[in-house]
């Protein structure tokens, strides 16, 4: 490790790593740096190709091999990397700390901070070097991708490096292997769109199937799909990317007017204008368990859509959240009606009971297909097969 790099051999490196993480594969990529000056130190960090068994559990062993001035200090110094890069491994020499340092030390060492800062830059670095090679960074991001999607959330000084390295699924590929960054999102964008959209779904087939996205496949507009458990939390941190907001499709008002014509605008006013009375009966029928009733135009194929208020916490989150034990608030949804539909035609037409139940059960498939939970699963099987038997 003290030797000059030009005079260490690849299989040289790749030993050293079987070596100090006892690890019979091959590293991805390592990165090899010595620094001068204010503070003096060496260090060799280097990417695995296969995650340990703890990899998930944010109080197993990791950091780095520590030692100052070539004396053995500790096996895993946590002190000098951030929790989100725990698979990095590697040896730091240093000739600035006491050889009688402690890890109480290192937690209150300046000189720590200032290590720690240096190393984390390092490590984006060799991954920013490592994505250049396709192949290579897909079997990392399969590997360790939902433990860099921490990033954002705790580190803000390099939130912007942690999210060039993201990689997703989108519609643009309608696969459900996360391999497009969101540089290659922008790159692709519309004429005139201004936000990146994305939707948040508990699988992938969920997320692509989701009504949400009727309207933007009809446009031809591009969605990151996301399907991991960390990925809504991952986007409450991660508010925008190359001067660009991220917007959650499924939430608040859904604003394509910089891409639609002046003709498709007011047609739409003009059929939420006509459909006033329609709304204003769903409203009353379905009382408190919606927070309003609305014509959208975010749909094409799907008779009725839920939407959530701009901030708050969405449908897969909350169930995280009390699957955990916390208990949250209740929050009415809001309900959208395709005014083209087949069904709201029908629902229009309806009168009475029937019309209360035709609201429900559109307002309960809505939920179903955002991924919600209903609270009276069989009151709307026996609406659905009323209504199927008459």
């Amino acid at each position: 490790m003290v030797r000059p790099k030009a005079e260490i051999s690849d299989d040289e490196y790749k030993a050293f790593y079987k070596h100090i993480a006892h690890d019979f594969s091959d590293p991805l990529t390592w990165s090899h740096n010595k620094v001068e000056g204010k503070l003096e130190y060496t260090s060799l960090l280097y990417v695995p190709e296969r995650a340990p068994f703890d990899l998930y559990q944010r109080d197993g062993v990791r950091g780095l091999k520590l030692y100052v001035q070539r004396v053995f200090i500790m096996d895993d110094a946590e002190a000098f990397l951030p929790l989100y890069l725990r698979f990095v491994k590697g040896v730091l020499d240093s000739k600035d700390l006491p050889l009688n340092v402690s890890r109480e030390l290192l937690q209150k060492s300046p000189q720590v901070d200032s290590m720690k800062s240096a190393l984390t830059k390092r490590a984006l670095d060799m991954l920013k070097k490592l994505a250049k090679d396709k192949e290579a960074y897909q079997t990392f991001w399969n590997t360790f991708g939902s433990v860099l999607k921490e990033g954002p959330a705790e580190d803000y000084a390099n939130r912007d490096k942690i999210a060039e390295l993201l990689r997703f699924s989108t519609t643009h590929t309608d696969s459900s292997v996360q391999d497009q960054s969101l540089a290659d999102y922008v790159e692709r964008m519309k004429a005139g769109q201004q936000k990146i959209y994305y939707i948040v779904a508990d699988s992938f087939n969920a997320a692509r199937h989701s009504p949400h996205l009727e309207i933007f496949r009809k446009k031809g507009i591009e969605v990151v799909l996301l399907h991991d458990r960390i990925d809504e939390w991952l986007m409450s941190h991660l508010t925008e990317f190359d001067g660009k907001s991220l917007a959650d499709v499924a939430k608040g008002d859904l604003d394509l007017d910089d891409m639609a014509d002046e003709a498709e605008k007011q047609a739409q006013e003009e059929t939420a204008k006509a459909k006033e009375d329609l709304v204003k009966r769903v409203k009353e029928a379905l009382g408190e368990d919606v927070q309003e009733v609305r014509v959208t135009h975010r749909l094409t194929d799907s008779p009725a859509c839920v939407v959530l208020p701009e901030h708050e916490m969405g449908f897969q989150m909350r169930r995280l959240m009390e699957a955990a034990g916390q208990t949250l608030p209740e929050v009415k949804p809001i309900l959208e009606l395709n005014p083209e539909h087949a069904l709201v035609a029908r629902l229009e037409s309806a009168d009475g009971e029937r019309f209360g139940d035709l609201s429900r059960i559109l307002l309960d498939q809505a939920v179903i297909a955002e991924g919600g939970h209903l609270d009276d699963p069989a009151a709307y099987v026996k609406r659905l097969n009323a209504l199927l038997s008459a």
